[in-house]
């Protein structure tokens, strides 16, 4: 397989994925579209020297990127998602609304932190490499985030008792 039949296919195995995570690390479908392209085609010029870890790259440039678009220009706020899903929506449906309306209330590491630990399911290690700080800050932070949570999103805590 050639390096660009593989970038390819990383590209169609993952963009759902990672696009699903930039959604819920910025808040804004139109933004995460931006971001997560010019992660890949920062991916697809760096192909030889990263490809043995694609996700774990494209995944710290797109928390780096929106982190930075937020500090630099505060360019965009987190929408507030709709009251409810379509009218014949299942209750799993709500759920994700009303997460995600609870997560549109954290800073954007507190996000990043959580959509890394527990939407991508990965190990504490691999989030501190992605995000660049200690296994300790991110625990600090997912306790911090989840905390955060709590306050700022009680009816979550009543679903999931």
């Amino acid at each position: 397989m050639t390096d660009s039949e593989a970038y390819e296919a990383f590209v169609a195995a993952w963009y759902p994925r990672l696009l699903r995570a930039a959604i819920l690390i910025s808040g804004d479908r139109h933004l995460a579209e931006d971001v997560l392209q010019d992660a890949l085609i920062k991916l697809a010029r760096r192909w030889p020297k990263v490809h043995t870890d694609p996700a774990g790259y494209v995944r710290t440039t797109l928390y780096r990127d929106v982190a930075t678009r937020w500090r630099r220009r505060r360019e965009f706020a987190y929408g507030d998602p709709p009251d409810r899903a379509d009218p014949g929506s299942s209750a799993e449906s709500d759920l994700k609304l009303m997460f995600a309306r609870a997560l549109a209330r954290l800073p954007v590491r507190q996000r990043a932190v959580l959509v890394l630990r527990f939407y991508e399911d990965l190990p504490v290690i691999e989030v501190a490499a992605i995000l660049r700080v200690s296994a300790g800050t991110v625990k600090s932070q997912t306790h911090a985030a989840l905390k955060r949570l709590r306050e700022v999103a009680p009816e979550l805590e009543e679903v999931s008792t």
